[in-house]
């Protein structure tokens, strides 16, 4: 005995996904505007990552939870390490030197760290007092770039 398939259920079917797929998440709002809309104030997880105190010549500290995170380098230019972009497209993160006196090495699991509007990329960037302190680093899927 074949099952018959109503033309009603796939309708109905239908509908249920297509409207799943494109709806619209409202915060404290009854018509949202974006996929996700916040009325209201946004916290973001925040996280303190102490460097190893070996500088520029030891392991780095691996960046991979938060979106506000403290480095905190032990020794002049401890490195901390943002995960490969192609596994992370879209992640941001900002990132602030909570030291006074001593930089941070920021590096990269691999690929480049652009300057905003530039072509030019380096493997690590040096976070000091004074000069880019704080930088928001975004994965484009390729590459990071870096707002200072």
């Amino acid at each position: 005995m074949k099952s018959k398939i109503y033309p009603s259920f796939i309708f109905l079917a239908f509908l249920l996904v297509s409207s799943l797929s494109f709806s619209q998440v409202g915060i404290n709002t009854t018509n949202p505007l974006s996929t996700l809309d916040i009325n209201g104030n946004l916290s973001v997880k925040t996280v303190t990552l102490n460097g190893t105190n070996t500088g520029g010549l030891g392991t780095a500290t691996l960046i991979n939870d938060g979106v506000y995170i403290s480095v905190r380098p032990l020794a002049q230019d401890d490195k901390f390490q943002l995960p490969d972009p192609k596994l992370v497209p879209g992640r941001v993160y900002i990132i602030r030197n909570i030291q006074n006196s001593v930089t941070a090495q920021l590096t990269t699991a691999s690929e480049l760290l652009f300057p905003k509007n530039s072509t030019t990329g380096s493997t690590y960037i040096y976070m000091y007092g004074g000069t880019r302190r704080t930088v928001i680093v975004i994965s484009d899927g390729l590459n990071w770039t870096y707002f200072d």
